[in-house]
């Protein structure tokens, strides 16, 4: 994926196109974090534009502390 400039305001069919290629990615398995990462844009930007459109997100990993088990 082409790093994009961190701050240039993308619009029009660039951002369904950006937008596209990290959907396609996330649902791959990569990482909110590791996307924006490779593009060079804030974890919120990419966050937006996945919601945009319309991933589902996957559940938070790592331990849950506050679950509780019942023997």
């Amino acid at each position: 994926m082409a790093d994009l400039k961190r701050g240039a305001r993308i619009t029009g069919a660039n951002r369904d196109k950006i937008a596209a290629e990290l959907k396609t990615q996330y649902e791959k398995g990569a990482s909110i974090r590791a996307l924006a990462e490779s593009t060079g844009r804030s974890y919120g930007f990419v966050h937006r534009i996945l919601g945009e459109s319309g991933v589902v997100f996957r559940d938070r990993g790592g331990h849950n502390r506050w679950a509780t088990t019942t023997p």
